[in-house]
């Protein structure tokens, strides 16, 4: 989850001035009358119920007069930067963007000696920007990552703050040799920041949302802005557990489960431990179908039989063993060997809902037609998505 809270969330903009009363500031819920520190209270509410922190320090700065001066201001934001991962405890990730308005000053930010003092702080954070080093933004803030969606990308060709690569951000790189799984941030409402007048968006939205980031090969980033008490607004909690129950809804089941699984090949034939009931067991990452290194390389199937009733779902789940790499290029699901559904990359989890809506048969495949190198599937799921209904249907 993305917090945007600030000055802004009191004057009702999304870009300050920089030349705002610092005395507006003072969220009334936190009972520190505009005195407390907002990153200790986050931190010490966050780590004892096991979430992870994440900070995000932007670089433009519309109020520090050091701002458009390269060596003064590079070394007032690594001071800041010291600041917030000295004094908080263990941070998980740090984010940086190249955002500023068209009419600030020039200024060269120094990323590479940011990243160098990041990770000499904390050795094990994530950092993210648009050239990663570790996650890569997904190049819009829609939240969608692209159709083909590979976790592997070359960061010689990427420098923040480029708008002409947003699209190879999007879809990465099946050459890459630098691993930036993508990120993909998107706000609950309209802005970043909380205003009164806006609402959150609705649940058919944020679900769509989540097919094109989670269900693409991508990390949801959702933004949920503190309202001017420093809580989150009801109406956006009320939206949150609506999502959260649509979910466990739709993923809770899996009609796959009580099939039975049979595959084009099994690496060291049967009875070892690559077969294909691996892809039903509750470990999604380091156990996992693998085929046979003779089998046609371009005819990797694995295929679920009913055993009693038709199968009835409108969800097509596909995992991949990331921990060993990302190499399916292209996929298709049949249906009683009829296609319902086709994609290119499946990386950490693809999700197809699918346009015809719900289906029934007695025997779904999943056949891999392009690979670099034996495909490794960790998991599939045949889910249904009450909520899912498309063109009226």
């Amino acid at each position: 989850m993305f917090l945007h809270f600030g000055v802004n969330t009191f004057t009702d903009s999304e870009w300050g001035t920089g030349k705002e009363n610092p005395a507006i500031f003072d969220p009334t819920a936190h009972g520190k009358n505009g005195h407390g520190d907002v990153i200790r209270q986050l931190v010490d509410a966050a780590k004892p119920r096991g979430v992870d922190v994440g900070l995000y320090l932007s670089p433009w700065d519309r109020h520090d007069p050091r701002y458009g001066h390269d060596k003064e201001y590079n070394e007032y934001y690594m001071a800041q930067l010291q600041e917030l991962l000295n004094n908080y405890g263990s941070v998980r990730e740090i984010w940086f963007d190249g955002a500023k308005g068209s009419n600030a000053p020039n200024m060269s930010y120094y990323f590479n000696d940011w990243f160098s003092m990041v990770n000499e702080l904390q050795d094990s954070i994530n950092i993210f920007s648009d050239a990663g080093p570790n996650v890569r933004w997904v190049g819009n803030e829609n939240g969608f990552a692209g159709k083909t969606c590979w976790s592997t990308i070359n960061r010689t060709s990427l420098s923040i703050g480029n708008a002409s690569i947003v699209d190879y951000l999007n879809t990465g790189d099946a050459k890459g040799t630098d691993w930036l799984p993508v990120e993909c941030d998107v706000s609950i409402r309209t802005g970043w920041f909380w205003h009164k007048s806006q609402s959150p968006k609705k649940l058919k939205k944020l679900l769509e949302i989540y097919y094109n980031s989670v269900g693409r090969n991508g990390v949801l980033l959702l933004n949920v802005p503190p309202n001017t008490t420093g809580l989150i607004s009801e109406t956006d909690v009320h939206r949150l557990r609506e999502f959260k129950h649509a979910i466990d809804t739709i993923f809770s089941t899996n009609a796959a489960q009580n099939c039975m699984v049979r595959a084009s090949s099994q690496r060291g034939g049967h009875g070892s431990v690559f077969g294909p009931e691996n892809v039903l067991d509750s470990d999604h990452l380091w156990t996992y179908w693998a085929p046979s290194d003779d089998d046609d390389k371009h005819d990797y199937w694995i295929e679920f039989r009913t055993i009693n009733d038709p199968m009835k779902f409108n969800v097509v789940r596909v995992q991949e063993a990331i921990g060993l790499g990302q190499r399916i290029k292209r996929h298709e699901i049949y249906v009683d060997g009829e296609m319902v559904a086709s994609g290119t990359t499946v990386g950490h989890k693809r999700l197809h809902r699918l346009e015809r809506g719900v289906v029934h048969g007695d025997k779904v495949r999943v056949r891999i037609t392009g690979s670099r190198g034996v495909p490794l599937v960790s998991s599939v799921g045949l889910h249904f998505d009450p909520f899912w209904n498309p063109k009226g249907k």
